[in-house]
């Protein structure tokens, strides 16, 4: 409708023709992509203009301009409009008629649209103060009207970008850098937003931008192609979504992938992040290039007339053989031969992370066309450059980085090209499965003090998750990998047996000790038999602790940290050739031998908490990091302990991290049978409730005056789910020779409040006794143990054991 709040004839009958040749053009399916974006881009303007040319009349000096995104022609389904009405000044109510005439038939179709009147001397004005609109005005396009208007506009908006660039620049790359801190890394991420993200369409734009600058320019090899890619998806997003939308949410990656005919989701995200690796790649290098010209154009002045105008040619530090500093950067000697020397490109990044510089992109694409390959087994050069880049530290990332741009790395490392931009879908993941190699490196490298061979144990770091790009057990894959790429870069029969083992059994640890008994001999005897010995414990520790901080947060914590080292304690002991303690011949201490007495006096049960804290292993002069608390409880023998303290401890919002149950052998002359719960919890929330107050609801919940089960689904039901995806089902298992005093089974399921709760009430109705409870959770995902045994003490008999499992799975599912 128009100001005048009439409706011309060409506005009825133009958007109901426009929407239906625009909805032909987007699901018809043979015409994605490029071609499909142009044409709808050239179907917009050709109805723009006819709603220009019937609202215009004889109004001179005006033009519609497309800018932004719609103005580079890259519309997708549900993209906004980026329109300027631009005009001479001339008549204001003719122009405001105009506009109407022009925004009113958009938005009544519902498609979204960001407009603006102005004249060119505004419009010049507005981008001067908003860089963004500046950006837009950079890929300004005539749709309709006076084309002398709009060349001026575009001519004088590239002259202003160019002249003010040494300014808008820098101002340019800290948007960049601010919108990468908020949206996270779009090659990492499972929900990654194709637009802001970093690496995503913003960068890609914000490349054309420093080009059309003239200051620098962006690496152009791939990175058209990955400006495509992104946009074919968001393309798929829209239209399976009908939204607008740039966020690639988990629930919606099949559909999108089925959109752009690709085999699945991990197909799909891993398109996007090579995309985005490209984008990413290009973004370093072109803004290290403007840092350079800027710092280049503030010197030289300067320079020139102190040293009398001469031309001075860059400064050249050697770094290496065949390798010099040039400027800030890492670049090849004048007499470096890459051809004839296969171990440069190694060389020359380890110097370059050695001195925390970037390697030049000329540099890299020098080696990458022209460099020899490697003998095998490579020379010991070739491995020790390896292992000193790899032993780098943070600056590892970046120069591995360039070399994985332009294919080195795979071709150094055949196996690296089926983990390169692997998703990994799982939470507790923060990256892609290539990147966590790197990652787990660098935090390796922290590490190389504690062990007497860094190189294996950075080898490993590198390989731990290899066979992540095989069917199957990635552990069992990754050996067979690992001692393949061992002997191929030069380690002996001896060390590539190592680092196999490594690789085999880089999870060995930190499950053992979060999902098993550490005072059952046999779990210890089990962990020493994989490792063998003390060298390869030493490097497995260091490898679990690496591993489990480039993971992500809730992978590791001072808690987790105590439990690996208490089981490597254990395993040493015995390698060292002593045998396991026995627990059951243990003699309380002096606090449980209390509780106990106390428990039987009263007849009900007690407990006492006490703070369990340690100092961080590298500060020991540092605050104590709280490692939970420890809960100790003595109750006079009977049915339903274990569901009643941990349907307790849900109710109060205590986490547990360990819960060991075992009956006590009592002082000669005391009489009854007490068992001992000697737990670890933490608050959820808060601080930890009384111990009077958690005694008072287990005396209740083991007399049955409280109704736990009740308490927990009203909490459920003041607090709904939220939507999300759906989780997988319940799994329990009997672990096979886990224990030769109790059955192991172990529960995998997703995390929630009164989980142990339930699981307690079901193996009490299973009529078994649970010796033991070991608890671990990773994101959303709770992996907990328990050792059991029947009324007399024993294990169970094979196929109770899986009876019971079974009956347990159906009531978790249920």
């Amino acid at each position: 409708m128009t100001s005048t709040g009439v409706r011309t004839e060409a506005e009825d009958s133009g958007p109901s023709g426009y929407a239906a040749a625009r909805l032909h053009l987007l699901t018809e399916g043979v015409r994605s992509g490029p071609p499909r974006r142009a044409a709808l881009a050239g179907l917009t303007d050709d109805w723009l203009a006819g709603l220009f040319g019937a609202g215009a009349g004889g109004l001179r000096g005006v033009a519609l301009v497309a800018v932004g995104g719609y103005g580079r022609g890259e519309l997708s389904p549900r993209s906004d409009l980026d329109l300027l009405l631009l005009h001479d000044g001339g008549d204001a109510a003719a122009i405001a008629a105009l506009a109407d005439r022009i925004w009113y038939p958009v938005w009544d179709l519902g498609l979204a649209l960001d407009h603006s009147v102005r004249t060119p001397a505004e419009a010049r004005r507005t981008a001067g103060e908003d860089l963004k609109v500046q950006l837009g005005l950079l890929d300004a396009r005539h749709i309709a009207g006076d084309l002398g208007l709009t060349a001026g506009l575009r001519t004088a908006v590239l002259a202003d970008w160019r002249n003010q660039a040494p300014r808008r620049l820098p101002e340019l790359q800290e948007l960049c850098a601010e919108r990468a801190r908020r949206q996270g890394e779009l090659q990492y991420l499972l929900e990654p937003d194709l637009k802001e993200a970093r690496g995503g369409l913003r960068d890609a734009t914000a490349l054309r931008a420093v080009a059309a600058s003239w200051l620098a320019d962006a690496p152009r090899e791939g990175l058209d192609d990955a400006r495509r890619r992104l946009l074919d998806v968001r393309d798929a997003l829209h239209l399976a979504t009908g939204r607008a939308t740039d966020r690639l949410a988990l629930q919606e990656q099949d559909q999108v992938a089925a959109e752009l005919g690709l085999l699945d989701a991990d197909t799909l995200l891993r398109q996007v992040y090579e995309a985005a690796r490209v984008v990413s790649y290009a973004s370093d290098v072109t803004w290290r290039e403007v840092g350079r010209v800027l710092r280049s154009r503030a010197v030289r002045p300067r320079l020139r007339s102190m040293l009398g105008g001469g031309k001075q040619a860059a400064e050249r530090s050697p770094l290496a053989e065949g390798v010099v500093e040039q400027d800030g950067e890492v670049v090849l000697a004048r007499a470096a031969r890459p051809d004839r020397d296969p171990v440069l490109p190694l060389r020359a990044a380890a110097a370059a992370a050695q001195a925390g510089l970037p390697l030049s992109l000329h540099a890299v694409r020098r080696m990458a066309t022209g460099v020899r390959p490697l003998p095998t087994p490579w020379p010991a050069e070739a491995r020790e450059q390896l292992v000193t880049l790899l032993g780098s530290g943070r600056p590892t990332v970046e120069v591995w980085e360039a070399l994985e741009a332009e294919g080195l790395i795979s071709r150094l490392i055949p196996d690296w090209e089926r983990v390169r931009c692997r998703p990994q879908r799982n939470a507790v993941h923060v990256w892609t499965v290539d990147r966590h190699l790197i990652e787990t490196a660098v935090r390796a490298s922290e590490f190389t003090r504690r062990v007497s061979r860094p190189d294996l144990l950075l080898v490993a770091a590198l390989l731990h998750d290899i066979g992540k790009g095989w069917p199957g057990d990635h552990s069992v894959a990754g050996e067979i990998i690992a001692r393949d790429v061992a002997s191929r870069i030069g380690f002996d029969r001896a060390d590539a047996a190592v680092l196999a083992t490594l690789v085999r059994h880089h999870l060995l640890l930190i499950e053992t000790a979060t999902r098993r008994d550490l005072d059952d001999p046999a779990t210890v005897r089990s962990v020493a038999e994989a490792v063998g010995s003390q060298g390869t414990l030493e490097l497995l520790h260091a490898l679990t602790e690496a591993d489990a901080l480039a993971t992500g947060p809730a992978a590791w914590s001072s808690w987790r940290g105590s439990l690996v080292a208490d089981l490597v304690r254990r395993v040493s002991a015995v390698l060292a050739g002593d045998a396991p303690a026995d627990p059951e011949t243990a003699a309380p201490t002096a606090e449980q031998e209390r509780l106990a007495i106390e428990a039987i006096a009263t007849g009900s049960p007690v407990l006492a908490l006490r703070a369990q804290t340690e100092a961080p292993a590298e500060e020991p002069s540092g605050e104590p990091e709280p490692l939970g608390v420890e809960l100790l409880i003595a109750v006079p023998d009977q049915p339903g302990v274990l569901p009643a303290v941990s349907g307790v401890l849900a109710v109060h919002r205590l986490t547990v991290r360990t819960a060991e149950l075992r009956s006590l052998r009592l002082p000669d002359g005391v009489e009854g049978s007490v068992l001992l719960l000697d737990w670890r919890v933490a608050a959820e929330y808060g601080s930890l409730p009384q111990a009077a107050r958690l005694r008072a609801d287990l005396v209740r919940a083991l007399d049955g005056t409280l109704d736990i089960a009740g308490r927990l689904a009203e909490r459920d039901a003041a607090y709904p789910r939220r939507r999300g995806v759906v989780a997988p089902p319940p799994r329990v298992t009997v672990a096979s020779a886990g224990s030769r005093r109790a059955t192991v089974i172990e529960v995998r399921a997703q995390d929630a409040p009164g989980l142990l709760f339930r699981i307690g009430r079901a193996l009490e109705d299973a009529a078994v006794r649970v010796r033991s409870a070991h608890v671990s959770t990773l994101g959303a995902n709770a992996v907990d143990a328990f050792y059991v045994t029947g009324p007399e003490g024993a294990p169970l008999p094979a196929d109770e054991a899986v009876a019971v499992a079974r009956k347990l799975e159906e009531t978790l599912r249920g």
